[in-house]
Parts: structure tokens; sequence; C-alpha cells
């Protein structure tokens, strides 16, 4: 797998892995079990789907901020430390 945006790689294979149940009263609760806390609840399943997409993206920025462990999805791991160059090399 190319890894050259990270990031959307990581959101695509954690919304791969959601989770969508229709509630009693028709609505739709949707779930990433990798992800703890991220779900959301909509009145359509494409509207769940958005909001836990957009759930998931503010969990992972607010996860990378914090330098939450991260869990890691199909080989995709935020939890390494980024290599940095001296300065001088740029």
């Amino acid at each position: 797998m190319e890894t050259e945006c990270i990031l959307s790689d990581y959101l695509e294979q954690a919304m791969e892995v959601a989770v969508y149940d229709k509630l009693d009263d028709g609505t739709f609760a949707g779930r990433i079990p990798p992800c703890k806390g991220v779900l959301a609840f909509g009145t359509t399943l494409r509207e769940c789907e958005r909001l836990l997409r957009s759930t998931l993206e503010d969990w992972l920025l607010l996860g990378l901020r914090l330098g939450h462990t991260l869990p890691v999805l199909s080989g995709i791991n935020l939890n390494k430390e980024p290599a940095r160059e001296p300065l001088g090399a740029m």
C-alpha cells in the first residue's frame, strides 16, 4: 500500500471496518470498533456514515495532538515518532 497520503489512508481503512446498526426507531448508529469512542447516530445510513467520518477525523486529530496511542490499521502505524532532518539539510 502506498502511504503518500497516510492520514487519508488511515481514515479510509478505519471507515472500512465501520459497523452500522439500524435502531428500533428507524435511525442508524455507527461505530468503528478499533477506534474506542468513535460513534455516531443519524436519521439515515448516509447521514450516519457522514457523521461517523467527521467524528473519526476529530478523534484522530485530537489523538495525534495529545499523543494518544492509536490503533494500527492495515499496517498503518501513526504512533511512530516522525523522522526529522537537520535544519541545514533543507
